[in-house]
């Protein structure tokens, strides 16, 4: 697997997090790598600053509650920071009045703005710490190298050394050094256009960027641009990894994945282990009902990543005590979306996207993001829905308390009862929780008895009545005469129709 793929995935994520649009990241990275190109930095300088565009906001979570409390919203007051100097006291200024305190009542409001200016120095150094350092961190579990990982210690460094940390100049990474510059412009560019996006380029050289890279880029920025096709951009961006490109393979790829459910972990305090606990106990199930070790990696691999799309809602909203309004709620249903389309570009991450993306699906259609019924789901799918369910009932939450084991149980056993999750999936999962589960009597449709189930399958294998015949041991007409009763109870009156039936039914699938 190439971890150029998984990261620039994960990018995706990440601009949903900071309120930036999905091409980004990826446009950062192309960028950065073509000014490394005009600047002559070598071949492993362009490698590494790749990677650490793609990386850059990789800790965007990391204080999702805490600013979610001062701004109302963790998402959106990202977005206006970015476009903000720093150093320049009336454009903080404007910024804080602008984001602090969102929905409080006015006196509030006021309040919150003058603490938070008192505090602004010290939180921001604190908050830049902290997401260097997650960033830092999820670079080493992938194994891109020291570099890489040092080099993301410098996200918020200025070429002025009034930027965190303390440093100026060439102490600061060459490829942070590039990607100041390319970042900046690929913000600007889609905030005020290009010629804005130029002029605060030559704005701040010497300043925020080191003055040569800000004039190689600002000369040719529309040169630059010229050659971006936005509607080719994850090609784009594959594109541009400079060689030689790097693979994961083994302990790398469960490290991958480990690192987008813990960058949906630090999210929020409440999710802290959701994804993990997914992904074991999904990967559990799947063991007891006898998946094959390709499936069961991909369930386990589905329940790592699941949640990333909650990285695109705000915490204004999972964070919320009370109930949710139709809004929030269409706004909550989105983040299955987000996870899938966040792997959909590549054609290795995106059976497990899909996969990842149907974990709020139900037998019934109630489910979402597609309202899927239950011949549309397999057996992963039906796993995976059933082991977010029951994690999920099992923590707790802002609004509510978290469910004790027979609690639980019997909740996660009435979805089964009313047709929203498989029965048979729903006792592998609390076998595999450590509940002790009855065997379940088989209920067929129509009042099939276990020899029509038997012919009907056999009917939907396009087998004769003789070769079904010889199967079971009866004679064809028998055999004849069991078609005639399941064409009764079904309703239809062809062997193709039945087939149909037997998928409607999701006969085919739990044989």
């Amino acid at each position: 697997m190439r971890a150029a793929e998984v990261v620039a995935a994960l990018s995706l994520a990440t601009d949903l997090g900071t309120g930036q649009p999905l091409e980004h990241a990826l446009r950062t990275a192309v960028l950065a790598v073509r000014l490394g190109e005009l600047a002559g930095a070598s071949a492993e300088e362009l490698a590494d600053t790749y990677y650490v565009a793609l990386l850059h906001a990789s800790g965007c979570t990391s204080n999702g509650h805490e600013a979610a409390q001062l701004f109302g919203d963790d998402i959106a007051h990202r977005a206006a920071f970015y476009l903000v100097d720093p150093t320049n006291p009336a454009e903080v200024l404007e910024f804080y009045r602008s984001n602090v305190g969102l929905g409080r009542p006015p006196e509030v409001r006021s309040r919150m703005i003058e603490a938070a200016l008192a505090e602004a120095a010290p939180r921001a150094r604190e908050a830049f710490a902290t997401m260097c350092e997650v960033a830092q961190r999820f670079a080493r579990w992938l194994g891109l190298g020291p570099d890489i990982e040092n080099a993301l210690g410098y996200v918020f460094a200025r070429w002025d050394g009034r930027g965190y940390p303390d440093v100026a100049g060439d102490a600061i990474p060459l490829p942070m050094r590039l990607l100041h510059v390319a970042r900046d412009a690929s913000l600007f560019l889609t905030a005020r256009g290009p010629h804005e996006a130029r002029a605060v380029v030559e704005r701040r050289a010497g300043e925020a960027y080191e003055p040569r890279l800000a004039e190689l880029a600002a000369l040719n920025l529309a040169d630059m641009l010229a050659e971006l096709d936005e509607t080719r951009i994850w090609a784009h961006a594959l594109e541009s990894e400079p060689a030689p490109l790097v693979w994961l393979s083994g302990d790398r790829i469960d490290a991958a994945f480990g690192t987008i459910a813990a960058i949906t972990g630090l999210k929020s305090p409440w999710l802290r282990e959701h994804s993990t606990g997914v992904a074991e106990l999904a990967e559990a199930a799947a063991w007891r009902m006898d998946l094959p070790a390709g499936a069961v990696a991909l369930v386990r691999r589905a329940g790592l990543v699941h949640d990333l799309g909650r990285v695109g809602v705000s915490n204004a909203i999972w964070e919320k005590p009370g109930p949710l309004g139709f809004g929030e709620w269409e706004r909550v249903r989105l983040h299955a979306h987000y996870t899938e389309r966040a792997l959909a570009q590549s054609p290795v991450l995106a059976p497990i996207g899909r996969l990842a993306g149907s974990h709020h699906e139900r037998l019934d259609g109630s489910g979402y993001h597609r309202g899927a019924r239950g011949p549309d789901l397999d057996r992963a799918a039906r796993i995976l829905a059933a082991a977010d369910c029951y994690v999920a009932m099992r923590e707790e939450r802002p609004y509510r308390q978290a469910l004790a084991g027979p609690d639980g149980e019997a909740e996660l056993l009435r979805e089964a009862d009313e047709g929203r999750l498989d029965p048979d999936v729903v006792d592998a999962v609390l076998g595999a929780a450590g509940h002790s589960v009855a065997e379940r009597p088989k209920e067929l449709p129509a009042s099939l008895t276990p020899r029509e189930l038997e012919v009907l399958l056999a009917l939907a294998r396009g087998q004769s009545n003789q070769t079904i015949a010889d199967g079971l041991g009866i004679s064809p007409k028998t055999v004849g005469h069991h078609v005639q009763h399941v064409y009764t109870k079904a309703g239809v009156r062809s062997r193709a129709a039945a087939t149909l039936w037997a998928f409607e039914q999701d006969l085919l699938h739990t044989a």
